[in-house]
């Protein structure tokens, strides 16, 4: 996070214009063996401090908008939100509530479209005279759940130090005292990952304005610096390192250089060296200092493409089929009517948002795909845009009662299922009964 520079100087902020349609893409690839990767990013933009954007890409690199002002908190601004999937299936983001004071602000979502506000937490560090910014999740191996920030007691002109505060309670609701981080003073903007038993940090110095590395085997320190100055040939200016894994095991940082207005991104095998600076196209110079969460989605099971029909596991008289437009199980079979069996037979082809799912197009509306609105499963027509393609997507995975089950590609953890025989896309519990209501026999098609 940027200290604020003098009105006077100020430059003037770019209107951020989403896209109305996205570019889908042009060729189908052969499904790949393996999870599905999928990338969430939470950003405020040079358009609004107040408001928060959301994107998402196949390939942590093509970003598309999923939602503009997303959300905007009750009060206070929206600077630095930091995103992450919890153990209850919501999306939490934090937040910089200001350029000066003592709180951050929390808000979660079930599908990270629809947002609401949770509470602001004054971390007792600093007082209204001081400065807290840019918090970030942090979630250990050990499953402790932690937020770091920076801090300043003598607000924005004054040299700030991480803190870390953790959560006291499963719904993130209770926080310990602040801890330093043990990291010296006119440091800001920490992320960490953790590798193996050690801890990476990536922090900008606030002297000489580069992204650094240092590196512990407690979170509590003592940290070494094992990248300083131009370490990486980056250069200065920078601000807002965020890191997220690839599927190959490469790591991928992102960092605003704010004093061009633009952003980049760079990849590393090991966290120490990596390499040159990429451009972040589409969003640099729009977007600012955010996260990116990587959610996986299937396990590469293989779907057997064409005029399918899905029989349930524990319902086995039952089919998957629409009417009216929605979704059901219903009970069919060669001898039903040629609509029943119509309206029970889909075409499998890949995934509209990734070549490497799946998407079921109906046989008798063939313009027309199964996909989740709300969590409710319904028949729409394709529009062409991003958001239907996504939602329109199921990615394959060994069926958690027997036979397949379909995961949600745009909300991994979430799957295809029957609830009272409607057709729901809900986040997966482990009790026996969703996970038969969520398997499926890939039958020859019934029409």
């Amino acid at each position: 996070m940027r200290r604020p520079l003098p009105r006077a100087v100020r430059p003037a902020l770019i209107v951020l214009t989403l896209a109305a349609a996205a570019v889908l893409p042009s060729a189908r690839e052969a499904s790949a063996a393996g999870p599905v990767p999928h990338y969430l990013m939470t950003a405020f933009t040079n358009s609004s401090e107040s408001n928060m954007h959301v994107y998402d890409s196949a390939n942590a690199t093509s970003f598309t908008g999923v939602r503009a002002n997303a959300y905007t908190p009750p009060s206070g601004l929206i600077r630095d939100p930091s995103v992450i999937r919890h153990t209850d299936g919501y999306y939490y983001i934090v937040h910089t509530t200001g350029w000066t004071g003592d709180t951050i602000g929390f808000a979660r979502s079930a599908d990270y479209v629809n947002w609401t506000f949770l509470r602001t937490v004054r971390v007792g560090l600093n007082g209204t005279t001081g400065s807290t910014w840019a918090p970030e999740w942090f979630k250990d191996s050990d499953g402790s759940v932690h937020v770091v920030f920076s801090a300043s007691t003598t607000g924005t002109a004054g040299q700030f130090r991480p803190y870390r505060i953790t959560a006291t309670n499963a719904d993130l609701s209770a926080w310990s005292s602040p801890v330093a981080l043990g990291i010296p003073a006119n440091y800001i903007d920490s992320f960490l990952v953790k590798v193996g038993g050690t801890y990476h940090n990536f922090l900008k110095n606030e002297t000489t304005k580069y992204v650094e590395h240092a590196t512990a085997t407690s979170l509590n320190g003592p940290w070494t610096f094992v990248g300083t100055g131009n370490w990486a040939g980056w250069g200065s200016g920078l601000e807002g390192p965020a890191l997220v894994r690839l599927p190959d095991g490469r790591w991928r940082v992102y960092f605003d250089q704010y004093g061009q207005g633009r952003y980049f991104y760079a990849d590393s095998a090991n966290l120490t060296t990596f390499g040159a600076k990429a451009e972040l196209s589409g969003l640099s110079g729009t977007a600012r200092h955010f996260t990116v969460l990587r959610e996986d989605s299937g396990d590469g099971t293989a779907v057997a493409t064409g005029a399918r029909s899905l029989r349930s596991v524990n319902a086995p008289d039952r089919y998957v089929r629409h009417r009216d437009n929605l979704g059901y199980l219903e009970p069919a079979s060669s001898s039903s009517s040629l609509q029943t069996r119509q309206d029970a037979t889909f075409t499998v082809v890949a995934g509209l948002a990734n070549a490497s799912c799946y998407s079921l197009r109906s046989v008798n509306f063939p313009d027309r795909y199964l996909r989740h609105y709300g969590f409710r499963v319904r028949l729409d027509t394709g529009t062409g845009d991003a958001a239907f393609a996504r939602d329109a997507t199921f990615c394959g995975r060994a069926g958690l009662a027997g036979g397949t089950s379909f995961e949600s590609y745009s909300h991994p953890g979430r799957y295809l299922r029957h609830q009272n025989y409607e057709l729901r896309v809900d986040w997966r519990t482990s009790d026996t009964a969703f996970a038969g209501d969520a398997s499926f026999t890939v039958t020859a098609p019934l029409a």
